[in-house]
């Protein structure tokens, strides 16, 4: 059983560090003409571990009209809208800590056990 307490707790670590990559690389882009942000969904995979699904969301971001040389030309912005963004931090830096106290907390029985045993 803690084996597999274990493997959904590190699963859970690798995916919430996959978010925290996939927004900081969001918001790292938002000033980039033409980028279209993703999102990573947390979904249950095998073994009761946790499986990250990289989406990347094809809306179109604001468009602007430039004056260039004589002509008026559009330019499309980044999809990357910070206020979505930043919660999406939040939620991901959570679910990181959270996990990590998980580890924490199992470590510490383990040592109980181990005490308890000898």
């Amino acid at each position: 059983m803690i084996s597999s307490v274990n493997n959904s707790t590190l699963s859970a670590l690798q995916a919430f560090g996959t978010k925290m990559s996939v927004t900081a690389n969001n918001i790292a882009n938002v000033n980039t003409d033409g980028f279209k942000k993703s999102r990573a969904v947390l979904e249950q995979g095998c073994n009761n571990g946790v499986r990250v699904d990289v989406r990347q969301i094809d809306a179109s971001g604001p468009s602007v009209l430039e004056l260039s040389e004589g002509q008026m030309t559009e330019r499309e912005l980044s999809n990357v809208d910070l206020a979505e963004e930043i919660p999406e931090t939040i939620i991901a830096q959570r679910g990181y800590e959270a996990n990590l106290k998980m580890i924490k907390t199992q470590d510490e029985i383990l040592g109980i056990l181990i005490d308890i045993k000898s």
